[in-house]
């Protein structure tokens, strides 16, 4: 007898396990299923900021800025490991928006979200803030403000960790093959990529079926479920380059452009600077997205404008790329189409439901989680209570959420771990360090040593805990290590995974 669950989620990216999460804790039986790597697409190429959305304020977006804005400070306590605090500048450049136009979108930034964490903004005078120090000599005035930093790949991995931890079973390289309705159920057939053959498939039934594939939205609509209606799907491409280190101080900028967009160059893993994002429109396989010629030029362009040091294609150690699922307000360029979320539910008199995600930014991942719950509950009745409003995700329940605090003791309690590795480990797991750590009393006991302050331990901890089964996995989605190991420890690491047996599923394909 096929097994029948309360709903089936397809797309391992923020919005699939956020959902995943949210319907867990209320009890229902869920599973979520991702074809390649939890994080593998659009989830782990942000700016990777917990923000407002301060330019959004142009385009008269105020319900998704004041939403984002709320999301910021409930966010920032439920993760301080992989969440914190940062003072952003804005230099004014006088060709561009006026002064007067800056201070009152501030103080509407200010304001509109019920601000309590964070400080307000503020005006700086260039020549004296250490901000000024790499900038052009002409810029002399700017205004700081706040918004928040997170490891975003690092976010959707805690959030499947919570699910599976509240009964949901997570599936990452299982593909959905095919979704079609059976009267008021979902017959759903899945396919694990592991087996070249084809032939491990498994059969679940489904009182709910939610899409939220990101960029292949259309594609489980059309080729999955036999369904013609991806028209409110617009695709954009943001890339970002990675450069290394512009300037020592702690504080990011965010730059305007003639063209009117905004360019972030924002520190980056110790000894880089992070400068993004371009949004062009995209048609393709998104699976193959990559930064093109054009938009590198274009951001070092865009921040050489500001900086005394200049930087140029040559100078670009990493690029990244990613695909954002937009709903198509028919806007006239990619820039100002709209990044808020639009949730789209088919179903009809004894039809089982499925619903559609379209559009959303990373900040707002929490909120999109309980509306599309709320849309599920119209057709399906009560699904349970709202609840993951102030309650830390995994690692995140540190006392009065103080990550200093936190890693003061940790420290502590661990002092023969080097303090660069321990700061790692707690930004990385957040209390689950210990976990990680397993009661080890020196570097020893962390196992072999690939180099570059990389241990068995961690890989092993990542192996059985998340998901992770390359390298890639772990260097550059569950970690960003990959900007800071060499060759040899990368070929260490592979050699140990190949040893290994990836860990048995929670329940073995059928």
């Amino acid at each position: 007898m096929t097994e029948i669950l309360d709903i089936v989620v397809v797309g391992g990216g923020i919005n699939g396990a956020g959902i995943a999460r949210d319907a867990a804790g209320r009890g229902l039986s869920v599973l979520l299923c991702e074809k390649n790597d939890l994080a593998s697409g659009t989830s782990s190429a942000s700016t990777k900021l917990i923000h407002g959305g301060l330019r959004y304020l142009e385009y008269y977006e105020f319900r998704l800025v004041r939403e984002s804005l709320i999301e910021r400070e409930v966010l920032l306590r439920a993760a301080p490991h992989i969440i914190w605090p940062l003072r952003f500048v804005l230099p004014h450049n006088k060709g561009l928006r006026p002064a007067w136009m800056i201070r009152l979108g501030l103080f509407l930034y200010d304001h509109l979200g019920g601000r309590k964490l964070l400080p307000a903004s503020q005006g700086i005078d260039l020549r004296r803030h250490p901000a000024g120090e790499p900038l052009a000599a002409d810029l002399r005035k700017a205004f700081v403000y706040s918004d928040c930093w997170v490891q975003d790949a690092r976010l959707v991995v805690l959030n499947a960790i919570d699910a599976r931890e509240r009964g949901a079973e997570v599936l990452t390289r299982v593909e959905c093959v095919t979704a079609r309705r059976e009267g008021k159920l979902w017959h759903v057939v899945l396919r694990d990529r592991h087996d070249s053959s084809g032939g491990s498939q498994r059969e679940v039934r489904a009182r709910a079926l939610v899409n939220a594939a990101g960029p292949w939205t259309a594609e489980v609509l059309e080729q999955r479920v036999g369904l013609n209606k991806a028209k409110s799907l617009r695709l954009v491409k943001g890339s970002h380059i990675v450069v290394p280190r512009l300037f020592e101080h702690a504080f990011p900028y965010i730059f305007q452009n003639p063209d009117g967009r905004i360019v972030f160059a924002i520190p980056y893993e110790d000894d880089f600077t992070l400068i993004g994002t371009t949004d062009v429109d995209f048609t393709g396989d998104a699976s193959e997205v990559k930064i093109s010629e054009a938009e590198t030029r274009y951001l070092c362009d865009a921040v050489n404008a500001y900086f005394k040091r200049k930087i140029a294609p040559a100078d670009v150690v990493w690029t990244y790329s990613g695909v954002r699922p937009l709903y198509d307000d028919a806007a006239q360029n990619a820039s100002s189409a709209t990044r808020d979320y639009v949730l789209e539910l088919d179903h009809g008199e004894g039809r089982a439901p499925l619903l559609s995600v379209f559009g959303g930014k990373i900040t707002t991942f929490r909120r999109l989680s309980e509306h599309a719950l709320e849309k599920l509950e119209g057709v399906l009745g009560p699904l349970g209570a709202p609840w993951t409003a102030g309650v830390a995700l995994p690692g995140g329940d540190m006392p009065d959420a103080d990550f200093a605090g936190c890693l003061r003791r940790f420290q502590q309690d661990h002092p023969w771990l080097p303090a660069d590795l321990a700061r790692r480990y707690l930004r990385a797991y957040g209390t689950r360090a210990e976990k990680l750590l397993a009661g080890a009393t020196g570097l020893q006991g962390l196992g072999d040593h690939f180099g570059d302050g990389l241990y068995e331990a961690e890989a092993r901890y990542l192996m059985r805990n998340e998901w992770a089964e390359t390298a890639d996995d772990m260097l550059w989605r569950r970690s960003k290590l990959g900007l800071h190991v060499d060759a040899a420890t990368k070929g260490k690491l592979d050699a140990w995974i190949a040893r290994q047996e990836i860990p048995a599923r929670q329940q073995e394909m059928a």
